[in-house]
């Protein structure tokens, strides 16, 4: 997300406040999600261990050949908004999978308390998410 357009914005507030009120445990895996928050989405497991770069791009190419029209890509995770190694792994296959498409990717990283895009370090952090 070079410039963080309106739209864009709430998708990616949409995302977190989803997450926040559904989510309840402290630890669990790894989802990525493709499609528009709170709307219709497709979601996948996405911890890295358990694929291989081929297999993550080959996943990613399959969720954006079933969604037309305009979406994010959000990967939701525990811990801060920093890089680890899942985002590293899913951001890699997102790139390969959207260029291999010849599609803009947006893609952001979510957790309970905010999102963060790695590619350009836009981000928005909230105490307590609100409706």
């Amino acid at each position: 997300m070079d410039s963080a357009d309106a739209v864009t914005l709430r998708r990616a507030r949409a995302a977190v406040r989803a997450h926040a009120t559904t989510e309840r445990r402290r630890r669990f895996a790894p989802l990525l999600h493709l499609g528009v928050p709170g709307a219709a989405s497709l979601s996948v497991a996405a911890h890295p261990a358990t694929t291989d770069h081929a297999l993550r791009c080959d996943l990613v190419a399959a969720m954006l050949a079933r969604h037309d029209g305009e979406h994010l890509l959000w990967l939701t995770r525990p811990g801060e908004l920093e890089l680890h190694d899942t985002d590293a792994a899913w951001l890699s296959a997102a790139l390969a999978a959207y260029a291999e498409a010849g599609r803009d990717l947006t893609f952001v990283v979510v957790t309970r308390h905010g999102w963060w895009d790695p590619r350009s370090d836009v981000r928005r952090v909230w105490q307590r998410i609100r409706r």
